[in-house]
């Protein structure tokens, strides 16, 4: 039996095991997590969770006598199996919207391929070539993005070093491929124009408060479906992003995370409250009051503290953002984007009006400017032809 605690130095928290080995000897050793104390708790909490579990497992192959790769246990795995135990012991390990991702390529994706390409693969004959096919099959035959095919490829690896790191493969077979280059997005965006007609109309449509957001603060869809009525300053006219609300499916269940921080920590800001986009709260709110009075019992009341909810008072959620938008605008006639590309639409419009890169990547809320460069690399094109123009009173006759 494996204990284990949280101890808290030099600012940090580190994690300390008590066990007893083979020979009946104590050890209590002690690692850092590299967290900061202040806001990292339930993030430590779950790396001592699977250090606890990590050690047991290392403690039973040498209660076993045997080497970790003579294991009989490990070798007759198969490949597959390991994969869905790794991932039931992933669960409690990290957050629920990265366990989904995690669910969601391993368990609807990776194991199937590989249950019809090579039933019964052993985890210890699993080879360079057997994954580098995969990736070539997705790529080939399903027309995954390479971005996605990387992705893959980081729970593959991931999985496989956990093996690795217990004894029960010898080397990581990950670690020896080829892996695909990731691709440069480059965001389809409006005008403004374009963003002129879609405003007119969107108007009095349930979408219409996720555009504004999106298109004018830049909200992502999980800011936008989490913003509270107790985050609006009317009298200092501002507008507090402190809030998300996601959508993850976990085991075939839909579960709403509601959680009080951002994507980054740049990402919790506070933005200025326009006249315009106060006047249309302000109505909103009395809308959702007579709604309320209206319906009576029928009313939701689970979101009363949200401000984008619907005239029941059900939480607008975040796929209907994704699923909804594409078809509003084709049903409209309007391009057809994301949702998520009104955020970039927002910034070619600032772009456009000379605000600077550097401005531009605050007011995204992007962690490093280079992410904003990488996005909108298209947006530098005017300010090349203006230094070539700048020049090319010097270009030889």
């Amino acid at each position: 039996m494996i204990a284990g605690y949280l101890r808290e130095r030099d600012g940090h928290y580190h994690i300390v095991l008590s066990y007893t080995n083979k020979n009946g000897k104590r050890h209590t050793p002690s690692k850092t997590t590299g967290l900061p104390i202040k806001g990292n708790k339930k993030r430590a909490n779950e790396l001592l969770q699977r250090a606890i579990f990590e050690k047991e497992e290392e403690l039973k192959l040498q209660l076993l006598g045997q080497s970790s790769q003579s294991d009989e246990m490990y070798a007759t795995m198969t490949f597959t199996k390991f994969l869905a135990d790794w991932l039931a012991m992933m669960k409690g390990s990290v957050e629920i919207t990265t366990f989904s991702a995690y669910q969601m390529a391993i368990k609807k994706k990776i194991i199937p391929y590989f249950d019809d390409h090579y039933p019964g693969l052993l985890l210890q004959k699993v080879t360079p070539k057997h994954i580098q096919d995969y990736y070539t099959y997705e790529m080939e035959v399903n027309h995954l993005s390479t971005n996605t095919v990387i992705h893959r490829h980081a729970n593959i690896r991931k999985a496989l070093q956990y093996a690795f790191r217990i004894g029960a493969i010898p080397s990581n077979p990950a670690d020896r491929i080829e892996r695909p280059k990731k691709g440069r997005y480059q965001a389809e965006t409006y005008n403004s124009e374009e963003l002129n007609r879609l405003f007119e109309e969107v108007k009095g449509n349930i979408l219409e408060l996720g555009v504004i957001l999106a298109a004018f603060y830049r909200l992502r869809r999980s800011e936008a479906v989490g913003l509270k009525w107790s985050a609006i300053d009317f009298e200092r006219k501002t507008i507090t992003i402190n809030h998300t609300v996601t959508q993850t499916m976990v085991d075939g269940k839909t579960e709403l995370i509601q959680r009080n921080r951002t994507k980054t920590k740049l990402s919790c800001r506070a933005l200025p409250l326009v006249p315009q986009f106060e006047e249309l709260l302000l109505n909103l709110r009395e809308k959702q009051k007579l709604n309320r009075k209206l319906c009576g019992n029928c009313y939701c009341k689970d979101y009363l503290a949200y401000v984008y909810v619907n005239d029941m008072g059900e939480l607008v959620r975040p796929c209907y953002l994704t699923q909804s938008f594409p078809e509003f605008l084709k049903k409209h006639g309007l391009k057809v984007i994301r949702f998520h590309d009104l955020r970039h639409s927002c910034a070619s419009l600032l772009y456009a009006n000379g605000v600077a890169m550097k401005d531009i990547q605050e007011w995204l809320d992007h962690s490093d400017i280079a992410t904003t460069s990488n996005i909108y690399t298209h947006l530098d094109y005017s300010s090349k032809v203006a230094s070539a123009q700048a020049i090319i009173q010097h270009f030889p006759a």
